[in-house]
């Protein structure tokens, strides 16, 4: 059921998604759905299929599509996402809107699955004429979705994809966050030069494009700084009991163990490392970011994740959005809320250099941002469509993230 109160939420069908015409799609990310329908090659190849002429749709307002897991396991992500974007969507509407028309935010829920977000972002275009679209913070969400927007024409911005895969689709497909060798690397500087350690062991989930692909990245580079892994352990979606790999680390004697997770595994990981004796840190990546790590008490205390921005930054454009947010929403914003923040100013501002709404003006006016001052940072667009931004790592102290260092982007 759909409700049209501006924002859109759905439990969208696979006969849906029939009746619009598409077949035969097989989604990569955390799992691949045999049944999916059509919406191109997820491992880059659509980048050789140039993103047809889409004009832009007669209207009377600038129709904004999101897709986002507001239901599921991981429903903080999505929602905190939803969150800064309607609150920018507010901001740009009570500014005049894009070019004097009034921002229209159409959201779907995907429930965390790939196969969802297929036929969200095909409803979003096929049915709703969206101008562009937002999507997804899961890379193996955006790999499904994205494929979509390439073959269509129409320009999508992941606020927090990583997994390098996401930009390579094509032309339409941009992110406003780092990706994940960048990220790997930036875990690997804070534990071998922060932290002091040099042997470690790492712990992913192997059925997930985001933690397979961080895990591989932060070993590289701990290597090239002169660390080792000498454990190496792997999960899949759903397991609950860690104890198994987590006494392989322990027999191993490892000084640390790199987690690039969601907080939805974290913090049942560290809780389990615990009650095994096994009082190190555990350091991990921007998959942590929810309020959720307050449920594992006191056993995150002195662990770290890299992640895109602190709500501590004394930059009078964050305390002004964090107090916004806060005012909005009772909670204090998380980094997905500033991406997804981000991502729509970002958006709103490409719109405003574009020659045309069309889906080609719009792409080329989002890949051509430069030195954007974003909440998360300055943002510049390289010519492979991913931020080039800073990181910072977060120290987790009682559930709550405490900045503790930055790592500046390489310079090119």
């Amino acid at each position: 059921m759909f409700t049209l109160s501006g924002v859109r939420s759905s439990k969208l069908t696979l006969a849906a998604l029939l009746v619009s015409g598409l077949a035969a799609f097989s989604g990569c990310g955390e799992k691949k759905d045999a049944g999916a329908p059509a919406g191109g090659n997820t491992g880059g190849s659509a980048a050789n299929t140039p993103a047809p002429e889409t004009p832009a749709p007669e209207g009377a307002s600038f129709k904004l599509g999101h897709y986002a897991s507001l239901t599921g396991s991981e429903a903080t992500f999505g929602v905190s996402t939803d969150n800064g974007i309607k609150l920018a969507v507010e901001e740009q509407n009570a500014a005049g809107g894009v070019k004097g028309k009034k921002v229209e935010l159409i959201t779907y829920d995907n429930q965390g699955k790939p196969q969802e977000s297929v036929t969200a972002v095909t409803r979003l275009i096929q049915q709703d004429k969206v101008l562009a679209v937002l999507g997804e913070v899961a890379s193996s969400r955006s790999l499904a979705g994205g494929p979509v927007c390439q073959r269509l024409g129409v320009p999508m911005i992941s606020p927090s994809s990583t997994n390098p895969d996401v930009t390579a689709v094509g032309d339409m497909i941009s992110r406003v966050c780092f990706i994940d060798p960048f990220q790997g690397y930036v875990g690997a500087k804070f534990v071998a030069e922060n932290l002091k350690k040099i042997k470690g062991a790492t712990l992913y989930n192997r059925a997930q494009a985001y933690s397979s692909g961080l895990n591989t990245n932060f070993k590289e580079a701990f290597a090239k700084l002169g660390g080792s892994v000498i454990s190496e352990q792997a999960y899949s979606d759903g397991d609950n009991d860690f104890s198994a790999q987590l006494s392989a680390i322990k027999a191993a004697g490892a000084e640390f163990i790199y987690v690039p997770g969601y907080y939805t595994e974290v913090v049942n990981i560290a809780k389990q490392a615990r009650k095994l004796g096994l009082n190190l840190p555990l350091v991990g990546g921007d998959g942590w970011d929810s309020e959720e790590l307050k449920n594992a008490g006191d056993a995150l205390n002195g662990c770290y994740f890299s992640n895109h921005y602190s709500h501590e930054d004394p930059r009078p454009e964050v305390q002004e959005f964090v107090k916004k947010y806060q005012a909005k929403y009772g909670k204090v914003p998380d980094g997905l809320a500033a991406l997804g923040y981000d991502a729509a100013k970002i958006l709103f501002d490409a719109a405003a250099r574009a020659p045309s709404m069309s889906g080609k003006d719009l792409a080329a006016a989002i890949n051509a941002t430069k030195d954007y001052q974003a909440i998360t940072g300055k943002i510049t667009i390289d010519a492979n469509r991913n931020a080039q931004k800073d990181a910072v790592v977060l120290e987790v102290v009682n559930g709550v993230p405490k900045y503790a260092a930055t790592i500046p982007a390489p310079k090119n």
